[in-house]
């Protein structure tokens, strides 16, 4: 480009002084010389290679790398530019680097993972030059690979009262101990100001003269079925994902807590029929397994059959288990199929209604109405508050635990709310 634009300059002079006209002559002359030098020299040899993208997550920040092979005498630069992904939103447009002769380098490029499931990275579209950098060119190099996007699970990691996890880490243990209200002795100490006056031992207590107390363990290998609404309510997004992506997330979330404490998961995913289902197993390769059968998880335009996902579950079931239903919420009033089910469902089983709220429905009912329009906005928010009560209240009443948390974080709140039921021995 300088050496183009040195000519248009001598030969824009040329009229005023002509020797200008020479002197535009002979760089233009120099400049197809090294033209051709360039196009002679070339950049052959160089390969481009993408390596296996590691684990990626939604919202978590990732790398690709690609290795780039120069097998010729002479340096190269070279640009990458990537094909567009949908799961994936890039941070660098173009990453370039310059390669030395009989040498090999590694480029990287900062994607954020903006959606979950399959997707498949395409072709690489490089440019590539030489020393002298007058001739650029371009290829594109067909490189498919699949790639998986799973639900972003360090919420819990960061946020969830881990303290079992670590304890269960620190013991060395292949099981999770939690000591609580449980049915499975664990020992016995000194009892302790705020000890329950049932837990005394009192036949330990005057064998050693002195009040004790018995702990115990809370069982083990008790089964957790989780029911996923995939139907068309899970839909819109809250913030910058959707219902449905929480939703997942959240059973994922669950599931390899309750994987630690040994306990047996399975899942099923429904709308108007069941999806996809995984009966309760406690095996590691049947979490992976579970993962691998809802991380892709997309809702369908349907009314999701809550009856039919109710008795599913009844069916799998045959001892006490704990049923998870994670939804928007139920709307017990109109489907009276529902408290048939769970009713029946409750007697057996401990069922737990995870409801995700909006965080606009609550902004909305803390704000105060200045114009006719924003009367309006009240209304339909106590209105859909009125509602999730309603239902609340109703599923109480049949014997369900019903959680109402953010979308935001609805992971923790269900991990929270499931090893309370762990401590306390509700199983």
């Amino acid at each position: 480009m300088v050496a183009l634009a040195f000519i248009a300059v001598a030969l824009a002079c040329a009229p005023g002084a002509p020797w200008f006209a020479g002197v535009a002559q002979s760089a233009g002359l120099a400049l197809a010389a090294a033209t051709l030098a360039d196009l002679v020299l070339g950049t052959r040899g160089v390969r481009f290679a993408r390596e296996p993208p590691g684990h990626l997550a939604m919202r978590v920040d990732a790398t690709l790398r690609y290795a780039v092979v120069n097998a010729s005498a002479i340096a190269v630069r070279v640009g990458v530019v990537e094909s567009p992904a949908r799961t994936l939103h890039a941070l660098d447009d173009e990453v370039t680097a310059w390669i030395a002769g009989h040498s090999r380098t590694r480029l990287t490029r900062r994607v954020v993972p903006v959606a979950r499931g399959r997707d498949e990275l395409e072709a690489l579209y490089v440019w590539l030059e030489n020393g002298l950098g007058l001739l650029r060119r371009r290829a594109r190099v067909p490189l498919p690979q699949e790639i998986r996007v799973y639900p972003d699970l360090s919420a819990v990691e960061r946020y969830g009262r881990l303290d079992v996890r670590n304890r269960f880490v620190e013991a060395g243990l292949r099981r999770m101990r939690m000591l609580g209200a449980g049915t499975e002795f664990e020992s016995l100490r000194d009892y302790a100001a705020g000890d329950a006056f049932r837990s005394i031992d009192w036949k330990a207590s005057a064998r050693r003269g002195r009040l004790m107390v018995t702990q115990y363990e809370v069982e083990r290998s008790q089964s957790v079925m989780l029911l996923v609404d995939c139907g068309r309510l899970m839909t819109p997004y809250v913030g910058d994902q959707r219902k449905i992506d929480y939703a997942v997330t959240a059973a994922l979330s669950l599931a390899s807590i309750a994987a630690l404490a040994s306990d047996r998961v399975g899942v099923a995913a429904f709308a108007g029929d069941i999806i996809t289902a995984r009966s309760p197993r406690s095996t590691a390769a049947s979490l992976y397994d579970l993962s691998e059968a809802i991380y892709d998880l997309e809702p369908i335009f349907q009314d999701a059959d809550y009856a039919r996902a109710l008795a599913f579950a009844g069916r799998r079931l045959r001892r006490r288990s704990l049923v998870v239903l994670i939804t928007d919420v139920v709307d017990p009033i109109a489907q009276s199929l529902v408290l048939a089910e769970l009713s029946a469902l409750a007697r057996k089983h401990l069922v737990l209604c995870l409801f995700m709220n909006d965080a606009a429905v609550a902004d909305e009912l803390e704000r105060e109405p200045r114009s006719v329009a924003d009367a309006y906005r009240l209304d339909v928010a106590l209105g859909l508050d009125r509602e999730r009560r309603t239902a609340a209240a109703m599923l109480e009443r049949l014997g369900a635990v019903v959680v109402d948390a953010p979308a935001r974080s609805l992971s923790v709140a269900l991990v929270d709310r499931y090893l309370r039921i762990k401590q306390r021995g509700l199983l």
